[in-house]
This record gives structure tokens, sequence and C-alpha cells, in this order.
């Protein structure tokens, strides 16, 4: 399965803020929408799954194997989510139900999708814990949200997303709230299921030293455009755009930061 984005405009009353976003997704690919923030690439991701805010409009086509999904029923839209693209937002703090434990969380969509018992979503809930690397998952899962570290939330959002085995992953921002080691686990993890999975993955973030660790290509957006296109080793060794050397030179200045050590 793969994902075309061409020409897609968002628009939120009368300003324009993505204009004309192309890239693809071939099936297993990893791919990068990095930019500075407000440069569009958080309401890219949220057009691709029909999560905008009611505000904003969006135009262009986004084909999800084949099917246009611009327009197309929330119904329907929701029977993809989680189902075959699912997505892990920057802070789990927020996209977790702080009145549900973990394991109802994590078993939401295989129950919904998948139609299993009540025994065999938390059967389900207790592996996809494991599979995350959650610490004593047959107990985590009957905790709740505000009993978890930061990192572990985070973990427990990635087993929400990929409970379902998707097809493609949108992963948006996802270790920018948490510290450099953790940071380092999370990317690692992802990366591990992504491939074991051999799913596609849209991973959007504005730091290209954390974009280099789990992406091969990326999309470069400034003020809603794309900019610059192509491998990460190209834009590591050879930027075209000055957005890109920006990001770059910021990507550099973290790698040697006396907080970060010799990393």
């Amino acid at each position: 399965m793969s994902l075309e984005v061409t020409d897609l405009t968002i628009d939120i009353g009368d300003r324009r803020v993505v204009d004309g976003v192309s890239f693809d997704v071939p099936d297993g690919a990893r791919v990068g929408l990095i930019g500075e923030s407000g440069s569009g690439k958080s309401l890219t991701a949220l057009a691709i799954l029909g999560l905008l805010p009611d505000a904003a409009v969006a135009g262009g086509s986004v084909r999800w194997n084949g099917r246009e999904l611009i327009g197309l029923p929330d119904r329907e839209l929701a029977d993809l989510r989680g189902d075959e693209i699912g997505i892990v937002f920057q802070e789990p703090q927020t996209a977790l139900n702080p009145i549900r434990t973990i394991g109802r969380q994590i078993g939401e969509s295989v129950r919904i999708h998948e139609g299993l018992s009540r025994s065999e979503v938390r059967a389900r809930a207790v592996a996809e814990a494991a599979r995350v690397a959650l610490p004593d998952p047959a107990r985590i899962v009957s905790r709740y949200p505000h009993q978890l570290s930061g990192g572990q939330r985070q973990r427990a959002a990635i087993a929400m997303a990929l409970a379902c085995r998707p097809r493609l992953l949108i992963a948006d921002e996802p270790t920018t709230a948490l510290d450099v080691t953790i940071q380092a686990e999370i990317l690692e993890l992802l990366l591990s299921l992504v491939t074991d999975d051999g799913m596609s993955l849209v991973f959007i973030t504005h730091d290209l030293a954390v974009l280099s660790q789990i992406a091969t290509h990326a999309v470069v957006l400034e003020d809603g455009r794309v900019v610059e296109t192509g491998p990460i080793s190209t834009l590591l060794t050879s930027p075209a755009s000055e957005v890109t050397r920006g990001l770059l030179r910021d990507a550099t200045a973290t790698l040697w930061s006396p907080d970060r050590g010799d990393r």
C-alpha cells in the first residue's frame, strides 16, 4: 500500500496555511516531514486522516492505496484510523484519556476493528504493552496515564497506534517532549517496530538529527510549501535550500551541545 499526496492545500479562513504540498510514501518507505514551527507539517499529517480542525478546509488529493481520502465521510475515515493507518501524537498526556486504563486504551482499536471479546482484548493489550517494552505489562495495563512516566506514556501511545498492525504509521514529533535518553529509546523502538512489521512511516519533526536516525527520505517545508526533497544523506551533505541549511546548523549544534555530551 502507498500514500500519494498531490497538491494538498489547507485553508483556515482566508489564509492558506498549506499550499500545494506533494509527496509519495511507497510501501515500506520511511519519509520525514521536516520544518520549523508553523511550516505546515503537522497540519499536513492531520489532513491525511481527516483530523483537521473544523475551521480548516483541505483541497487537492490524498490517496491511500488508490483511494481518495479528501472528502471521504468521517465514518469511512474512522474505519481506516488505527486499522490501516495509525498515528502517534507529540504529547501522550493529551492523547491518552486520563479516566481510562492503559489496557482499555491499547485494546480499543482491536475491540472496534477485530471484534474481540473482553478477555481477548485484555490479553491483546498485555501483549502489545510487552511489545513496546512497558515494564510488567500485566500490571501496567491496569494503570491510568497519570501513574506512568512520560516515556511509558509514549510507549503506551505507540502500542495504541500499532495494535491493529496498520500499514502506515504517522508519528507527529513523538519524542519532542522527552529527555534525550528516553528520546533515543523511543526512536529505536519505533524503528524496530516499523521494520519488523514492514510498515510505511511518515515521521514529523523539526530536528534533522532526529530524522536522520529513523527516516531515509525527507520533505522539507517552509510556510506551507515544499522547498526541498531528497534522501536524508543528501540533505546532510549537500542541502539545496537555505531552510535545510538552517536545520542542518541546528542539528550540528544540538549534537555537539555540552548538555548532550559527545553523542
